[in-house]
C-alpha cells in the first residue's frame, strides 16, 4: 500500500499552495496556454489580458496621447474592433469613443551571413471619449 501514500515533500507543496491562495483571495485564477497559474484582479477577465499585450511607446504615440487624447496598445493578432473596445473599456474603466486597428508587416534582418524575419505586430490606436484618461504613459 505504499505506492499510494504521498511523500512529505508533495504534502508540503500542496501546504505551500494553499497558503498562497489564503493570501492571494482578492484574485481569480485562470490559466495561460502554457498552464502557469496567474492572478487577476477582481472583475477582470483573462480574455482582455491577452488581447492587449503592452501599450506601444514611441514618440508619436506620446504626441497623439498628449494633443489628442488617443492611446496607442500592441494587440494579439487575431483581435478585431470590437473586442479591443471591450478589452480596454474593462481593464482601464474608460469610455471609448473610436478604435483605429493597423498591422505591421514583418522585416527582413541579417546578422553576418545569416538572413531571418522580424516578425510584424498589430497596433491599434484607441481614442477616449472627453474626460477619460488612462495613466499608464506618464510623462
Amino acid at each position: 500500500m505504499a505506492l499510494f501514500k504521498k511523500s512529505k515533500k508533495e504534502k508540503e507543496e500542496k501546504m505551500k499552495i494553499e497558503e498562497s491562495d489564503k493570501f492571494l483571495d482578492n484574485g481569480k485564477k485562470s490559466k495561460d496556454n502554457d498552464g502557469a497559474k496567474t492572478f487577476l484582479p477582481k472583475g477582470k477577465d483573462s480574455k482582455s489580458y491577452l488581447l492587449i499585450k503592452i501599450p506601444h511607446t514611441t514618440e508619436k504615440a506620446v504626441f497623439l496621447k498628449q494633443s489628442r487624447n488617443q492611446y496607442t496598445f500592441e494587440v494579439f493578432p487575431n483581435a478585431n474592433k470590437n473586442e479591443i473596445k471591450k478589452a480596454v473599456e474593462r481593464l482601464y474603466e474608460v469610455k471609448v469613443k473610436k478604435v483605429m486597428v493597423t498591422r505591421t508587416s514583418g522585416k527582413v534582418r541579417q546578422l553576418g551571413r545569416f538572413t531571418g524575419f522580424k516578425s510584424g505586430i498589430k497596433k491599434a490606436v484607441v481614442v477616449l471619449a472627453k474626460g477619460h484618461k488612462i495613466d499608464i504613459l506618464s510623462t
